[in-house]
This record gives structure tokens, sequence and C-alpha cells, in this order.
């Protein structure tokens, strides 16, 4: 047989040294600098896709549709605050401050955030007065780095979130630009404008939890107890650090997965540091438990909710409430088609763009250009993200119509079962089709 003949074998690449993993090496070889990036971690992690519900049937009895109530509303706030908030959809807007993301598009999560009769968060780096305007509800985010933060505006908001962490950078600060440092962004950071600003890893005012108690109490006087205080940890140990957020004072913990997103950081901060939120949820719920606080001191989880099937399985398995981020930035307009061009100029395409630190966001959203800023629209922009809310919602309480509840708080972990070990392990529910639950004891 002739050379011509002879079959070829197919290129066998690494599963280790894969095509991305290789352009990574040359990349850093070339720049002897590290890889920054936004969007969070695009590999694949157990998540609420491998949860299932178990809808009634002989044993269980569903509600009626449109006869029988199934309430979505949640209290956030009630262990000491004189005003807790009182929303009518367990889904909030995660923190996105303004610098990493434009006026028009702060303004537009206020507005649909109010449609939707739910709450937005400040994000890093201070209130606006379009948002706090279009909020009807809004959480100001008390971060490390104390942008813009003024006792004036702290009792301008209904609650205030004291962030530890977060789960796309859990033990790490997020960076800014120098191209996004407008000179609003720089007036209300106090920042030179157009220089790269790195933001603080760790709080300069404690440096554990019996400091974290003194500054929770501090925060209650500035603000005559009437507001809820938050405190957001990143998931890498929930058990204790929730424990610890409830010992130290906290109205309501707030619990961000891997899979959250981040305007700008590290790589391998996003892919290596920090747990799926699948993974730390039971065990954060664990905690308030053993303390005899869960429902007293209220959890929202966040990190990867795309859907209503989403929102009920963390309810199910513990949680009161959840918060998006990355999918509310798709509502509002954020990698979409219809920029494609635009994005094709960028060397990317919607949907894989996350290169949203550089401020070139051809949606307008993750930018200070005013250009391409003023290419969203803040009213057209909230409508579209109250109507994903109101999908979500909608979406969630038909699951738990179909289980028999009559409200979404009322979704237990015994309405799940789990398609993977893994995910049957991390939720603490049984494999499909069986009674076991790896690492539990018959």
């Amino acid at each position: 047989m002739d050379n011509a003949q002879t079959p070829r074998t197919l290129p066998r690449f690494s599963a280790t040294f894969d095509p991305h993993t290789l352009a990574e090496i040359r990349r850093a070889a070339a720049t002897g600098i590290y890889d920054i990036r936004g969007g969070g971690t695009k590999r694949a992690l157990p998540h609420f896709d491998d949860l299932l519900f178990l809808g009634a049937s002989v044993s269980r009895y569903p509600l009626e549709g449109y006869r029988e109530k199934c309430a979505t509303d949640v209290w956030l706030g009630t262990r000491f605050a004189k005003k807790p908030i009182h929303l009518k959809t367990p889904v909030t807007i995660a923190g996105m401050s303004f610098g990493a993301l434009s006026a028009q598009a702060k303004e537009a999560l206020g507005r649909g955030a109010t449609i939707a009769g739910t709450s937005t968060t400040t994000g890093d780096g201070g209130m606006t007065p379009e948002e706090r305007g279009q909020s009807q509800t809004l959480v100001y985010q008390y971060l490390p780095s104390r942008y813009g933060m003024n006792p004036d505006d702290i009792r301008k908001a209904d609650a205030i979130e004291v962030v530890i962490g977060q789960g796309a950078k859990p033990g790490g600060g997020g960076m800014l630009l120098g191209q996004k440092i407008s000179d609003r962004v720089a007036a209300m950071r106090t920042l030179p404008k157009g220089i790269d600003q790195r933001s603080a890893c760790r709080h300069p005012d404690w440096t554990g939890p019996d400091d974290l108690e003194i500054k929770i109490e501090e925060l209650r006087e500035i603000t005559d107890w009437e507001k809820p205080i938050y405190v957001k940890v990143g998931a890498t140990r929930p058990y204790y650090d929730v424990a610890l957020a409830v010992k130290s004072g906290a109205d309501v913990v707030v619990l961000d997965g891997m899979q959250g997103g981040t305007a700008a950081t590290q790589d391998v901060f996003i892919e290596h540091v920090g747990i799926p939120i699948l993974a730390a949820i039971r065990p954060a719920v664990q905690a308030l438990q053993d303390l005899g606080m869960h429902r007293k001191v209220q959890l929202i989880v966040s990190g990867g909710i795309r859907n209503g099937a989403d929102v009920a399985k963390a309810l199910a398995l513990g949680a009161d409430a959840v918060a998006i981020g990355t999918a509310a930035l798709v509502a509002l307009g954020d990698n979409d088609p219809r920029w494609a061009a635009d994005y094709a100029a960028l060397g990317t395409e919607a949907g894989a763009y996350d290169d949203w630190h550089e401020g070139r966001d051809p949606a307008g959203i993750t930018t200070q250009d005013p250009d391409l800023a003023s290419r969203l629209d803040p009213v057209a922009a909230g409508r579209r993200l109250a109507n994903y809310l109101a999908v979500l919602t909608l979406e969630a309480q038909t699951i738990a119509r179909a289980c028999g509840k009559s409200h979404l708080h009322n979704l237990e972990p015994e309405d799940l079962v789990a398609l993977t070990i893994e995910a049957a392990a991390m939720a603490r529910v049984p494999l499909a089709g069986t009674s076991w639950i790896p690492g539990q004891q018959f």
C-alpha cells in the first residue's frame, strides 16, 4: 500500500493541555502578567440543573393553578431592624457598582426592580441619584474600599450590606481600569481620573468577628436601628462564616457561590477559588439551624441563578431569597446578538464577551464611554428586566404549586432528588430512584 492510500490517524489533543490552556501559557510567556477578565467562571460545575423536583401525584396533592393561592413574598431583616424589607418576589438584584456599570444601567436596574416589587443594590462605588431615585427599595453596599461611603447615603438606603467577600473572588479585591474612571466615577470614589484602581481585599475597620460586631453596632446607631444589616460572604467555608455573621448581629446573610459574576479580577481567582453555590447552601442552612436562627436570620444566595427552577431549588434547599447579577445584565441587553458586528470587532461574540473591565461594551452597560452608554435606554431596559423578574417568579410559583405548596418558602429538600452522586452529596438529597444520600449513613 503506497503512502497515498495509508489511513491517517486524527490528531489527538490533550485533555490537560487543551487549546485554551496552551494559548494561555503562550500569552503569559509573552506578557509576563496574569489574565484579568470579568463575567464569572466558565468551567462546568455541579449546579441546580443536577436536581429535579418531585411533583405531586397520588402521595401529594397539587394546587389548582388559578383558584388556590401560592404566595411569593419575602420579609428581609426581621431580626433587629425597625423597618424590615417586604418584597413581592424572592428574586433580588445583586450589587454591581457604578463604575463597573454605566449610570444608565444602574438606573435601569432600579426601574426594573421597582416594577417587579423587589430590591436592587448599589455595589462598590457609592449611590447615584438616578439609582436612588428609581429604586423603591435600595440596599447600600459597605465594602472594604469604602468608595463613596458617607453617612447621609447610608441613611437614604433601605438596608445596608456589609461585604466581606464575593463568590467570584473570595479573599481578593476587584479591579477598575483607568479607562473606566471618568470624571464622575473619580469624584465619587475620590480617585485620580484615568488611573487603574484595585479594591482592598479586607476591611480596614476590623480583623475578625468581634470587630465586625462593633461595626454593625455603629451602622445601626447611624441609622437609628431602622435599616436591616446584611453581611455578604463568598462561598468558601459557609458553615463557619454564616455562623460568625449571625453571632456578629447580622439580620440577613448573603452567600455568593463561585458562579457569581465579577466586573474584573484575575482569571485564576474566577476559576479556582471558592465553591459552587450548590455545595454551599446546605452547610449555611445547617449553621442557621444549629443556632436556632433559620428563617429568623434570612439567607440570600447567589451565583448562577438563571431561571425560576433555580430560584425554586435554592429556596427548597433552605434559602429565603436569591440575588441575580449576570442574568440581570443579560435581561437589560448585554451580550445581545444585535451588536454582533461590534463584538466581532472586539475579537469576540455575543455570549462570550467577558472583557467588561475594558469599558468597550457595545450594549452600553459595562462602560463609561458616553457614546456607548447612550445606546442603553434605561426605561426600555428596565421594562425588560421587570419582564424577566416576573417570569422567574411565575416559574418558581408554578413549580411550588406542582409540589402542593401554598408558599415558595414551603418548598423543602424532601421535594428534590439529584441526578448525580456529586449533586446528591452537595445538596444532601437522595440520588434519583434511590433513598441514598452520599456521605450519610443508613
